[in-house]
């Protein structure tokens, strides 16, 4: 995301481009490209496809993601051109005068809500900013081959061009070749169960809300796009034996709908359809060398909770600035393996929640029988609803405290969106993130304004009002906006050490 970077549907990144070898050819999917200046540094994007997409196969960005966005600029846009949801209605067969509802308002953020949006207009937008920081993108180009060194990354094309980068980032699903040509292990299984997607056009007035089904021939999800238009995600119990190729008509989809929800929703038409099986797989490393994984190419998991476009966007956040910092030389040696230590474990939490979710969608006969009475118990309670708006939004995310640096309260949790006091002016503190600086916000008055002796690493903020972080007084704030330090009334000589931890002695 920084400097461009972005995690859908990208085959792989090449990140800070180092030469161009042979005669152009067509474009696959990689990153490298060309901007003048310190600040944004050579991406070209290789595209397996050779043109845009118009799917809607990913259609959910929770409210963390959303954060990530606000602070590259792109959240208004997205927010703008999508519906916005806060509630989940479960509807499940046999439940009866106890409406169920799991509330997925955020009350500490400025996106209280999840916005439904097809896949295709958040790449767009993505895509967009890419170009705008001079990143290239290249068309119908694909990855064959890859070797690494000490100085670089070789790629090589289909069409027998090569290209040279510094580092390169795979995000090129399920099935990547990079990370095939990494032989990185993707351990897990294929789901024996068939799933449809489809976008439907519905007469049914259903809540304005997330509407899964549960009934004794399975489960449908049905999101809304907000013009009549919804998102099914269909597990028919009763339609396993299809084989994955045959097309999927609207008789089959409509046939399913009644038969699961039991209710006809006047399905009226359907303007994209699929059929596949779901895996539940993650890569045993995300870095090898300077070649790294990001979204698909590293987890995969079921569509049930909408998750796998708004992980992979994290990571895209969690690994950009880590790369910029050690493009311009600045980052401490541990700091690119943090991104494996710090993402790892978030897949993995990701994979066994869709995981739960799948179990208890298409749990047998037995665990039917007894669904309608433990299923809004279970919802209902607070310390499991709450548990799981954090999980699903990303808002519960924390990252374990790296070793090398000292541990301070609340280090590694999410920071909101803070409200500051610079001078006479108000402000907030994810305007101030974004181009891969490290931010430093004192209360206390007392220490230096200016970013000396770490120009282009750290930005200082004097603010006057309150942080309200428990007792902290100063925070330093990852580019990512993850708490890296905080300290009450600290000595220049407390910051300095700090930011020397995280940012390297000046000079370096």
């Amino acid at each position: 995301m920084t400097c461009g970077t972005r995690s859908t549907g990208t085959q792989s990144i090449s990140w800070r481009r180092r030469e161009r070898h042979r005669r152009r050819g067509r474009p696959h999917r990689a990153h490298a490209g060309r901007r003048p200046g310190r600040r944004r540094r050579p991406v070209r994007v290789l595209e397996r496809r050779a043109a845009e997409s118009n799917l809607t196969r990913a259609f959910a960005i929770h409210a963390r993601t959303l954060e990530l966005l606000d602070m590259r600029g792109l959240a208004d846009r997205l927010v703008a051109e999508g519906l916005k949801v806060a509630e989940v209605r479960p509807h499940v067969k046999g439940i009866k005068g106890r409406e169920v509802v799991f509330n997925v308002r955020h009350p500490d953020s400025a996106f209280p809500y999840l916005i439904i949006l097809g896949q295709a207009r958040t790449e767009a937008a993505l895509e967009e900013r890419a170009r705008g920081l001079g990143a290239e993108i290249v068309r119908g180009a694909e990855v064959t081959g890859l070797t690494q060194d000490d100085a670089g990354v070789t790629l090589t094309l289909a069409d027998g061009r090569t290209e040279r980068a510094d580092h390169v980032v795979g995000c090129d699903g399920a099935h990547s070749a990079v990370r095939r040509l990494l032989s990185v292990g993707f351990s897990g299984h294929a789901y024996a169960t068939r799933i449809l997607l489809a976008d439907v056009r519905l007469d049914a007035d259903l809540p304005l809300a997330v509407n899964p089904f549960m009934g004794d021939d399975g489960v449908v999800l049905l999101p809304p796009f907000g013009d009549g238009w919804y998102r099914a995600t269909i597990w028919d119990r009763t339609g396993q034996g299809v084989p994955l190729d045959e097309p999927v008509g609207i008789e089959e989809v409509r046939d399913a709908l009644l038969r699961i929800t039991g209710r006809d929703l006047g399905l009226a038409r359907m303007r994209w359809a699929t059929r596949f099986l779901s895996e539940r797989r993650q890569a045993r490393d995300y870095r090898v060398g300077r070649v790294f994984l990001a979204g698909d190419a590293a987890h995969v998991h079921s569509p049930l909770g909408a998750m796998g476009m708004s992980t992979g966007i994290q990571d895209a956040a969690n690994l950009s600035w880590k790369l910029v910092a050690a493009d311009r030389g600045w980052a401490p040696p541990w700091l690119l393996d943090t991104y494996r230590s710090e993402r790892h474990p978030v897949g993995r939490q990701v994979l066994r929640l869709t995981d739960t979710l799948r179990r208890v969608s298409e749990a047998p006969a037995a665990v039917r029988a007894v669904r309608p009475c433990l299923f809004p118990k279970i919802v209902n309670q607070p310390r499991i609803s709450e548990r799981l708006r954090l999980t699903f939004s990303g808002m519960g995310i924390t990252y374990p405290v790296p070793s090398q640096v000292t541990a301070t309260p609340l280090a590694g949790t999410r920071v909101p969106d803070l409200a500051l006091t610079l001078g006479d002016r108000a402000s907030r503190l994810y305007e101030h993130l974004g181009d891969g600086r490290f931010v430093l916000v004192d209360t206390t008055q007392s220490l230096p304004a200016g970013d000396e002796p770490w120009p282009g690493r750290l930005r200082v903020l004097r603010s006057s009002r309150p942080l309200l972080l428990g007792r902290a007084t100063t925070i330093l704030v990852r580019p990512d906006g993850y708490l890296a330090w905080t300290a009450t009334f600290p000595d220049p000589g407390q910051v300095g050490k700090a930011l020397a931890e995280w940012l390297r002695r000046p000079g370096t």
